[in-house]
């Protein structure tokens, strides 16, 4: 009841978010500045939309940049948490223009709509974390005023997405299971329900500016030290992002590449680092596990030589830890360490394929 009081009475500051998304999320301090302002923001501009007070205050929805396990989902998950209001995770891909086989975007609405145990009120102030987004640019590169061919999965979804990034009623089915049924819906106002949208862009974020590459001797090294080029909104649009979907998307982060200082220590300080879950499992069948700080350096080297960022995490630890799993039952009252050896030993034999299925 104290926590509900509070968030009728003031808002959360900037630095409150901060600091609760930094006990979950490793790093990224610039996004996660970002991020907590934009919040700050949005919980005001509810605030006043309740207190029946005309604003200026316009959404704040966010497009968040950066490759592959450097937290972008993570980031919007803990922000939902943070905030107490509905959270859903939509993938672009699935959506087409409306008019098409596929679903119609009214349909990520809806997907909101039943994780509010279908309150409306609760939907109307919820988050909508839409992945993939750059699988979603214009494909036809011909006509830039929508004259050329149809692109209904690329373009004619940035369109289709406009009405719900800037605000709108709009009519979402009931059963997210029976979307082409509409007879049984509910209207929406979609003003004050909080987009974030995330994509790799990897061709812009990997390879950036190549006239200021180096070559020869220390090449790589200063490569390392130089800090990864800012991503424009022309280099957006020239990649196929309409200029309007970016323009409804006002806080625009970029997110760095995890190294191994921050890999390391997403394994081990968050709250639901995954060696806590691998002890408290193994606790359970009176086995006292132990992660040597060598053991894991070899885990996060193996996820940096692949790219897979702290997404991959999970997935070497678990083949790592396979073994001892299995036999965790018959081992009772043992000790375990998961050392440098006892890591390298299995990863000998992992095949990239397994990691990223």
């Amino acid at each position: 009841m104290e926590s509900s009081a509070r968030r009728e009475e003031a808002p959360l500051t900037p630095r409150e978010i901060f600091e609760r998304l930094d006990r979950f999320v490793i790093g990224q301090d610039a996004a996660k500045r970002a991020v907590a302002i934009a919040a700050h923001n949005h919980l005001k501009r509810i605030q006043a939309r309740r207190m029946r007070r005309q604003s200026l205050i316009k959404k704040s929805n966010i497009l968040l940049i950066g490759p592959t396990g450097s937290g972008k989902t993570h980031i919007a998950r803990n922000l939902a948490d943070i905030l107490h209001v509905p959270f859903t995770t939509v993938d672009a891909t699935e959506y087409t223009e409306a008019g098409y086989y596929g679903k119609d975007v009214e349909v990520m609405v809806s997907d909101l709509l039943f994780k509010a145990n279908h309150s409306v009120e609760d939907t109307q102030r919820g988050i909508i974390f839409i992945d993939e987004v750059d699988k979603i640019a214009r494909r036809t590169q011909g006509a830039r005023n929508g004259a050329g061919s149809r692109d209904i999965g690329g373009e004619g979804v940035q369109q289709s997405l406009l009405k719900l990034l800037e605000g709108r009623e709009v009519h979402v089915p009931m059963n997210v299971t029976q979307a082409w049924n509409k007879s049984d819906f509910v209207q929406v106002d979609t003003r004050d329900i909080l987009f974030i949208c995330a994509g790799t862009f990897s061709d812009l974020h990997d390879f950036g500016d190549d006239s200021n590459r180096m070559m020869g001797f220390g090449a790589d090294a200063a490569g390392a030290k130089k800090k990864e080029k800012r991503i424009s909104t022309r280099q957006l649009v020239d990649f196929g992002m309409m200029a309007e979907f970016l323009g409804r998307m006002p806080v625009m982060v970029q997110l760095e590449r995890l190294g191994e200082p921050e890999l390391l220590r997403v394994l081990t300080e968050p709250p639901d680092a995954i060696t806590r879950e691998f002890k408290e499992l193994l606790s359970l069948d009176d086995i006292e596990l132990e992660f040597p700080e060598g053991g894991l350096r070899e885990v996060v080297r193996y996820s940096v030589s692949r790219g897979l960022g702290a997404r991959g995490l999970r997935s070497i630890l678990e083949h790592v830890m396979s073994d001892v799993m299995f036999e965790a039952p018959e081992r009772r009252h043992r000790q375990v360490a998961v050392d440098a050896d006892f890591v390298k030993a299995r990863l000998s034999s992992l095949d990239d394929v397994e990691l990223n299925a």
